[in-house]
């Protein structure tokens, strides 16, 4: 069964405390010790591991269907790609032991990797966006996540693969609670008290406009996103799970007004501000990174 062979940070809910970090290749530094090092000592159950293009291509190797991230304009609405080497997705209990096993992965890969970015992320409220409203609702559950998420051909150091799109967004709170409630609710299409779909919600509602099932093919997708907050800022970190990036991107571009030029009303208070693909490579019999794709 495939499953068993993906990582499992990709099926199960998301624990209460996460940190995103990306890394850049080190200019001169030789990945290949470095992911030796991550396969024989990294714990799949501590998080996910995502390898971009620009990783993969430094190995000399290519994994079919991993691409870099498409930047995206529509009518008002900007999408930036930033595509990193490697992705991991840490994940736990205690922000404390997410804490210390970051500085151990970054020591672990130090030398051939540079951290380009780290976001802490927690679970909000049981499982909502910072707007009040659940997250999620949509997912798939069961056979359906795994045939969505998980890539079920491709023989060993393929079959339980996945690919996932990761993308932050920037929430501006203060102009969204400027809204009237009811405002609130058409721009999502579901009512933030019960979390009741809005049969007549603006076909712009988000909930309208990201429906999975509406998309020739549908477009199923595994999403484990959360809050994140710092001083100044505070927003959603955008993870979905696909068995490829094409429901994601065609999501994506209705989301951002390139099909109709009429963009999701998210982007009435929200941005996104980053944005990468990466493959998640399966895990072995014995439980580790399964790296074989890439000659190691």
């Amino acid at each position: 069964m495939v499953a068993a062979h993906s990582q499992p940070g990709i099926l199960e809910p998301c624990l209460p405390v996460g940190r995103s970090l990306a890394y850049r290749v080190a200019t001169g530094g030789d990945p290949r010790p470095a992911l030796a090092r991550l396969q024989r000592s990294f714990d799949p159950s501590d998080g996910v591991v995502g390898l971009g293009v620009p990783l993969v291509a430094a190995l000399g190797c290519a994994v079919p269907g991993l691409r870099v991230f498409p930047a995206m304009s529509g009518p008002g609405t900007i999408v930036p790609s930033t595509q990193n080497a490697l992705w991991v997705m840490l994940r736990g209990a205690d922000r404390s032991e997410v804490f210390d096993r970051s500085w151990s992965l970054t020591a672990l890969l130090g030398g051939a990797f540079e951290v380009a970015d780290v976001r802490d992320t927690f679970v909000y409220r049981g499982g909502h966006d910072l707007t009040g409203y659940e997250d999620g609702t949509e997912n798939p559950k069961g056979d359906a996540a795994v045939a969505a998420a998980i890539c079920a051909e491709g023989g060993p150091g393929r079959a339980g693969s996945s690919f996932v799109a990761v993308q932050r967004w920037v929430h501006d709170l203060e102009h969204f609670h400027g809204y009237l409630p009811e405002e609130c609710d058409h721009m999502i299409g579901r009512r933030r008290d019960g979390n009741e779909e809005i049969e007549d919600a603006p076909p712009t509602a988000h909930v309208k406009v990201s429906a999975q099932e509406s998309y020739d093919p549908a477009a199923y997708m595994v999403r484990r996103s959360m809050p994140w907050v710092d001083a100044l800022h505070q927003g959603l970190e955008f993870i979905a799970y696909g068995a490829s990036f094409d429901p994601y991107e065609r999501v994506m571009r209705r989301m951002a007004g390139l099909d109709d030029s009429a963009p999701d009303a998210l982007f009435r208070f929200s941005r996104p501000v980053s944005g990468g693909y990466y493959w998640c490579p399966p895990v072995d019999g014995g439980g580790r990174l399964d790296l074989s794709r890439l000659g190691l």
